[in-house]
């Protein structure tokens, strides 16, 4: 994302200022999942699942991958590119997912 502007950062950031945001893209960071797998794994309803999911997908952050009349959440591919293991860098700066509670 370092060749990202500074409108995409803002974007990004006010769409990762929600921490269970945050502890989405850690489980979309090792595969991608429909939402009611995030619903389950994170302990919160479908319906907040996919309201922070379309945000994030919105602001650039996630892409979808349908299988049938399942979606499937993915990282986008330019920030995947971006990222190393727990930390995602978005060029303005960088998140270290290993720090947010489980």
């Amino acid at each position: 994302m370092k060749n990202m502007d500074g409108l995409f950062c803002i974007t990004a950031l006010k769409a990762l200022a929600e921490e269970s945001r945050l502890r989405m893209l850690r489980l979309l960071l090792k595969e991608q999942l429909s939402v009611n797998e995030i619903s389950e794994r994170l302990q919160v309803s479908p319906y907040n699942a996919s309201k922070h999911l379309r945000v994030m997908r919105e602001a650039g952050l996630l892409e979808i991958e349908k299988h049938g009349q399942q979606r499937l959440y993915r990282v986008a591919k330019k920030l995947k590119s971006q990222t190393t293991a727990d930390v995602v860098d978005l060029g303005c700066c960088t998140f270290n997912l290993n720090r947010l509670p489980k």
